[in-house]
């Protein structure tokens, strides 16, 4: 199979998987995971090299970018509010990507990770299109980046909505905030589901905590390797 051909693959997978997540009606069937699994078992069986599927995949990943600028939407439809609120956001955002980024480090290196694993995990709070960026400026594998922010934002997804609730947190905003910060694009989307001030909300966590991950990851990492 060409790489060009895997585009067609990979969106006939999404499809059969958005269908199981309509059908069954649960976040925990993922339709990002579900097609992930699908795609890396047929690349097992045909034995594709991934360099083959990537320069295909390479036509799917440039519309990430787009897709993160559009999120400026709700932004700008709940800006007022969000003025309103904007020290205690500002505080929120950067204690979390303060946090994100030392548990993901902290994990890795208690548990023995290599420096290359470490650095690696460090851009885990941002989305998957920042992270990889992130992760190769900074000396990290961009895959695994990739692949810990999809499946860390997948999990929040599914099951952060029911964990805030059950914390007794019921501020719109502040499930937003702790959506986009934690759970990135997936969260974001769960987000949107929920109402205009949690999608806003969790556009700017998204968008902030990307930022400042970009600005904070490499200082860390120096601090780190020094």
């Amino acid at each position: 199979m060409t790489s060009v051909m895997w585009v067609g693959v990979t969106v006939v997978a999404y499809l059969l998987a958005r269908a199981l997540h309509d059908r069954m009606r649960t976040q925990l069937v993922n339709p990002a995971i579900v097609t992930i699994a699908l795609i890396v078992l047929l690349l097992k069986v045909t034995a594709t090299p991934y360099a083959t599927y990537e320069r295909g995949g390479r036509l799917l990943s440039f519309w990430l970018g787009p897709a993160v600028v559009a999120l400026g939407l709700p932004l700008a439809q709940q800006l007022g509010s969000l003025r309103r609120h904007a020290l205690g956001i500002c505080i929120a955002l950067m204690l979390g990507t303060l946090v994100g980024m030392v548990v993901a480090i902290g994990t890795a290196t208690v548990l023995g990770a290599s420096p290359l694993v470490v650095r690696s995990l460090a851009p885990r709070s941002a989305t998957s299109s920042i992270a990889i960026g992130i992760s190769a400026s900074i000396g990290g594998i961009p895959a695994l980046s990739a692949i810990v922010s999809i499946i860390s934002g997948a999990l929040g997804g599914a099951i952060g909505v029911a964990l805030l609730r059950a914390a007794g947190v019921r501020s719109r905003m502040a499930t937003g905030l702790a959506l986009g910060a934690a759970a990135h694009g997936f969260g974001t989307a769960r987000a949107s589901s929920e109402g205009d001030d949690e999608a806003a909300a969790a556009a700017v966590a998204m968008g902030t905590v990307g930022l400042l991950t970009a600005l904070v990851a490499p200082l860390v990492i120096s601090i780190l390797s020094s």
